[in-house]
């Protein structure tokens, strides 16, 4: 559905309910279980015997997946056979989460995996350890990193600009592949990060209701953090004063954390910084967690009254258009909708010859930030009941600041609404509160199948320090 500039308004608008009582749900047993047995029928699909998952602290998504837990400084190499015999290839201080992680495996202490210059006292070297977990010439094995790699053809085979073709590619260290394609044969050794993170079809792409309560969690308590900033927020403040009011309860983030007013990366710094804010500058907060991001962008201005002259236009160049996107999209996703109409919806409310986007505008979310994107022009992704999306539309128009709004969605048919209000209802409660604010306050027509994430989703105040006012579609 393409929502046109003239039905949106600014005007005073009642504020979203912030619930500050959301509590973490942890993954089942029942979940754990059937995560595991999602891998193993796609390894039989692709012919698979053997599955190595790595993981560092940045890229642990996929290997926590089916462990439970990520590394926390370390690398780390799960190896899973088609027979549901697993290893653990740990470092010296994450060996002993094998006796905690949720996929019972056999434990391999790799020091290869550990911090500079600590202890590399094994009498084995990385190829032999390999051995031990049961790699061996002839055998298919799939590499599991954290990126498809893929050229516009769908391959991770590339070909060079002359034509020439070279190996397949791998984000792993070469010192895993290497091992790898010499114990198993180069012609053996496959990226099979799509297994879980394909746009079509991975694994990690739809979820159950265990899995959607759990990351509920993070998108609320981003949510709550964005909202505390935003009451918080008036000139005066320093980005480290009011970066505190994101972070919550030490949960893990997926993104860094922004805060910045005025000019950003001044010294290259990329964190808050002990920098005022000043009436009229340009402002941007991020935060994430596991399940989601809340973003808000505008000016520190109580009106274009505020800002500087050349820049006054700013409502009806960035600000409202970008609430027309915005809008578009949590109007238009929803069971059996075709990704590439929404990539068109955008493209037809916001043009990129004038708005400047060129991202995929929006994807799939989970313990990272940006799973995947199914939203590319041609796309022939379906979506469908289980999915986890995020609203992700940065628009650039020379001369202003930006303005972004953005937060996720939970995509969930009867059948998966039912399991949600029946075992997890005060999630419920959540998710139904937040849909209704979007359609009775804002106006937005989202559909039946669709559930904010975020206490925030659809709000918007361009003019951040206006805290009454709020742009939404006429009656």
């Amino acid at each position: 559905m393409m929502i046109d500039t003239d039905r949106i308004i600014y005007e005073e608008t009642k504020c979203p309910t912030i619930h500050r009582d959301c509590v973490p749900v942890d993954l089942s047993d029942a979940t754990m279980q059937e995560r595991c047995q999602n891998i193993l029928q796609k390894m039989r699909e692709q012919e698979l015997s053997v599955l190595l998952v790595y993981a560092d602290r940045e890229h642990g998504g996929n290997f926590s997946y089916l462990t439970g837990f990520a590394p926390r400084f370390e690398e780390s190499l799960l190896v899973l056979h088609q027979d549901g015999q697993a290893y653990l290839m740990l470092g010296n201080e994450m060996l002993r989460m094998n006796a905690y992680s949720r996929l019972k495996a056999v434990p391999i202490h790799t020091p290869h995996f550990s911090l500079p210059n600590q202890p590399m006292e094994t009498e084995k070297c990385f190829r032999e350890l390999l051995c031990m977990a049961g790699l061996s010439q002839g055998k298919k094995t799939g590499i599991a990193g954290w990126k498809l790699l893929r050229d516009k053809t769908g391959d991770s085979t590339q070909r060079c600009s002359d034509g020439r073709m070279i190996r397949e590619m791998f984000d792993v260290p070469s010192f895993i592949v290497d091992a790898v394609r010499e114990l198993a044969g180069v012609e053996y050794t496959v990226n099979a990060t799509g297994i879980f993170i394909d746009p079509k079809g991975g694994v990690r792409t739809k979820m159950n209701a265990n899995e959607i309560a759990h990351y509920e969690y993070g998108a609320c308590l981003a949510s709550v953090g964005m909202a505390d900033l935003l009451e918080k927020l008036e000139p005066g403040k320093t980005e480290l004063e009011l970066a505190g009011c994101l972070e919550h309860y030490g949960q893990p983030n997926s993104v860094q954390t922004i805060c910045a007013t005025g000019e950003r990366f001044t010294n290259a710094v990329v964190s808050p910084r002990n920098k005022k804010t000043a009436l009229g500058d340009r402002f941007s907060a991020t935060i994430g967690y596991h399940g989601g991001l809340t973003n808000r962008s505008g000016y520190l201005a109580s009106s274009e009254q505020d800002i500087l002259p050349k820049e006054r236009d700013y409502m009806n160049r960035v600000a409202i258009p970008y609430f027309a996107a915005m809008a578009s999209w949590y109007a238009t996703v929803g069971v059996n909708v075709k990704a590439a109409d929404i990539y068109d919806t955008v493209e037809s409310v916001v043009p990129q010859r004038l708005y400047g986007w060129t991202l995929n505008p929006g994807h799939y979310t989970a313990d990272e930030e940006w799973l995947s994107s199914p939203f590319t022009p041609g796309s022939d992704v379906m979506l469908d009941s289980g999915m986890l999306l995020q609203m992700d539309i940065i628009l650039k128009v020379d001369g202003f600041g930006g303005c972004n709004g953005e937060d996720g969605v939970a995509i969930m048919d009867e059948s998966l609404q039912k399991e949600m209000r029946e075992q997890y209802p005060q999630t419920w409660s959540r998710f139904a509160a937040r849909q209704k604010y979007v359609r009775e306050v804002l106006g937005i027509p989202m559909k039946d199948e669709v559930f904010p994430m975020s206490d925030l989703c659809g709000y918007l105040r361009p003019f951040l320090l206006d805290k009454k006012r709020a742009l939404k579609m006429k009656s």
